[in-house]
């Protein structure tokens, strides 16, 4: 059995749900968004919510794993530069990532209360779904960097 091949794959996989699972949530809840609909947007909202539990978080979970096993399987240091700043990156993007989940799930909430209210959407649901748009795009351009640095491994010291 070729691990180092089953751990690239694995985490290959892993960088490409994290994108992918990220962009549609992106697009669906600024799609949503343009609707003002607040029992859509709840609705969608607890989409993303759960798609953010069910494959977000796993492929999270799972990346710093297999990233390292197969650092160790390939007899890399951790402390290589390129190791270093894929993982400083990494670290930003969770920074970004973890309000923005609480976000969601309060954007949920608060659409839902609008909708069993028969009201607008309220001022902190628009406050918060700004916050919530400016924290996606820090994290997806360091994504794209985190993406470059596994594939060029620049010597950065």
């Amino acid at each position: 059995m070729d691990w180092p091949l089953l751990l690239r794959l694995a985490h290959i996989l892993g960088a490409v749900v994290l994108m992918g699972a990220g962009a549609g949530i992106a697009f669906f809840m600024v799609i949503t968004q343009r609707s003002r609909d607040p029992k859509l947007i709840a609705h969608v909202a607890g989409i993303v919510v759960l798609a953010d539990t069910v494959f977000t978080a796993t492929a999270a979970i799972a990346q710093p794993i297999t990233g390292t096993l197969l650092a160790w399987s390939l007899g890399w240091s951790l402390w290589e530069s390129w190791i270093v700043v894929g993982i400083g990156l990494y670290l930003f993007v969770g920074a970004f990532w973890l309000p923005v989940v609480w976000l969601q799930i309060r954007l949920r909430e608060l659409a839902q209360k609008a909708s069993d209210q028969g009201s607008a959407l309220s001022d902190d649901y628009h406050r918060l779904y700004r916050i919530w748009f400016a924290f996606g795009w820090p994290a997806f351009a360091a994504m794209i960097a985190l993406f470059w640095v596994m594939l060029a491994r620049p010597e950065f010291w």
